[in-house]
């Protein structure tokens, strides 16, 4: 069922599925993908028990900003703020966090500055807080070019291209980034309008823009932002999940996530899933779930 409640500055739109009473599990999408990713894998929690809640996040479907005069920003403090407003909007005071991409940023932020909050934490792609300071400092050549997208999207030319060709930029996304998943037309098209929302241009840019340091942030996140900085630990039960086939984020053989878990952790690849784990894999999702929040 989908709902919306005030949280933080937005009225969060969000898909709700399972028992009220249920034990609370937020489901974060990333970019550029919507609520559906998790509309099986919120069918197997909520049989399991579990209520199932799924945020649409800033600029993506009918989440809206509830001030014109809020910047339109992308950054990383923004989306794990909006993730604590969503939890006490709602009066939950504890919930188990899943996502991947944007999602998996935004629970990261959140189970690593406000471990309270949070049971259990399945992140897709590992610990996914974004070390500014550092972004400066170039990858192998192999690495830069999988980040196309986001230098396409630092200048004039790639914020046109995705204003005018939103759809077609996204769904070369899709292909490139999971070359084994045969996605339908009807699954594209149903999460593609919520690339329709006014003001996912604007964020979308911004969030790639801020996290090498080329734009300033939202000065309402600047603490954020600056615990952020210190590269801070998860304590809380946690599993990374990361897609075998992923070819926008690929797994090393080596895990270099390790040393930002300080609680129980663990880590498991999936082979031939690609970068959108919950749809290319719900089943594996959900399992995750159960086991870091019971």
């Amino acid at each position: 069922m989908m709902k919306t409640v005030k949280a933080g500055v937005l009225e969060i739109a969000y898909l709700e599925v399972g028992p009220v009473d249920g034990a609370p599990v937020v489901l974060l999408h990333g970019f550029p993908y919507d609520v559906h990713a998790y509309d099986e894998v919120a069918r197997i929690l909520a049989s399991a028990g579990k209520r199932c809640l799924t945020p649409y996040l800033r600029g993506y479907g009918p989440t809206r900003f509830l001030d014109e005069q809020t910047m339109r920003s992308g950054e990383q403090a923004a989306i794990g703020a909006d993730l604590l407003a969503f939890l006490d909007a709602l009066k939950i005071e504890k919930a188990v966090l899943a996502g991947y991409d944007w999602g998996a940023r935004a629970a990261c932020i959140v189970a690593a500055l406000w471990p309270e909050r949070v049971s259990g934490l399945v992140s897709c792609g590992g610990y996914s807080i974004q070390n500014i300071a550092e972004a400066y400092r170039p990858v192998s050549p192999e690495a830069e070019h999988l980040l196309w997208y986001q230098y396409y999207l630092h200048g004039s030319r790639g914020r046109a291209g995705l204003t005018s060709n939103r759809r077609d930029f996204c769904r070369l996304l899709w292909r490139m980034w999971s070359p084994t998943w045969r996605f339908t037309q009807e699954a594209f098209e149903t999460t593609a309008a919520a690339f329709e929302n006014d003001d996912f241009v604007d964020v979308v840019t911004h969030s790639y823009r801020h996290r090498f340091g080329l734009v300033e942030g939202d000065p309402a996140y600047r603490n954020i932002e600056s615990r952020l900085a210190a590269q801070p630990g998860i304590g809380v039960p946690s599993l990374v999940l990361e897609g075998g086939a992923d070819a926008v984020d690929p797994p090393a053989e080596e895990d270099p996530f390790a040393r930002h878990f300080t609680g129980s952790y663990r880590r498991e690849i999936l082979e031939d899933i690609g970068h959108n784990v919950p749809q290319e894999a719900p089943g594996k999702f959900a399992d995750g779930i159960l086991s870091v929040g019971g």
